[in-house]
């Protein structure tokens, strides 16, 4: 558990010049009553209504306006909690990382779960996003329990950024609908390809970074 008490933190991605003194803005002007748990929770309410959002879209496409606003929620308690501790000086390293990163997991599968459910793409290409995310959260973990480095950003892209990817996607959606193209597996639309793209990148990223950290690890030992 040292690593999880002494780590470094890297975060370098490319909203980072716009996010950081957003966060420390908000953090300075929470009310007293507003405490880090409480933003873990509204993350989760976030999550909750992207998951809404997206299952309502077999109704009408105009529910991703749901799924956007929520994606904000969720922006706001997953992004703002670690700050407002460290603003307040009121961190409980073990215990902060533990349900934030249990919670980012949860959250993760909800808004996944969330878009298979959706009429914008099919299940398994949801499903195939899920797991990728998942083996960078893992991947991420391992490397902070390995090197003492919380390191949640690749290539500059985070987790703000693949929000900003997917509300981007969804207001294309709203204002120009989901275009569908022939292939030999049947119709597929424009939101499958989106997804699949980003979870075939995840699922290079992992791998690279996996050969590359063994070949250190191994080097050194």
């Amino acid at each position: 558990m040292a690593h999880a008490t002494k780590h470094t933190r890297v975060n370098d991605i490319l909203l980072g010049p716009l996010e950081r003194p957003a966060l420390r803005w908000l953090a300075a002007h929470q009310p007293a009553w507003m405490t880090p748990d409480k933003l873990t929770l509204i993350g989760v309410a976030g999550a909750l209504m992207i998951l809404a959002g997206y299952w309502l879209t077999q109704r009408n496409l105009a529910w991703l306006w749901l799924a956007n606003a929520g994606f904000l929620v969720n922006w706001f308690g997953d992004s703002l909690d670690g700050t407002l501790a460290r603003y307040r000086q009121i961190e409980r390293p073990r215990y902060g990382f533990f349900v934030d990163h249990t919670v980012d997991a949860l959250n993760t599968v909800l808004i996944v779960f969330g878009l298979g459910l959706s009429s914008l793409l099919h299940f398994e290409v949801a499903a195939f996003a899920l797991a990728g995310y998942l083996l960078m959260m893992v991947l991420v973990y391992i490397r902070t329990y390995i090197d003492g480095v919380f390191k949640i950003s690749y290539g500059k892209l985070g987790p703000t950024e693949v929000r900003a990817m997917l509300v981007t996607a969804n207001t294309a959606v709203i204002f120009w609908g989901n275009l569908y193209l022939h292939s030999p597996f049947g119709p597929v639309s424009g939101f499958d390809l989106f997804v699949a793209v980003v979870a075939a990148l995840l699922f290079i990223i992992y791998i690279t970074t996996v050969v590359r950290e063994a070949r250190e690890l191994a080097r050194l030992e």
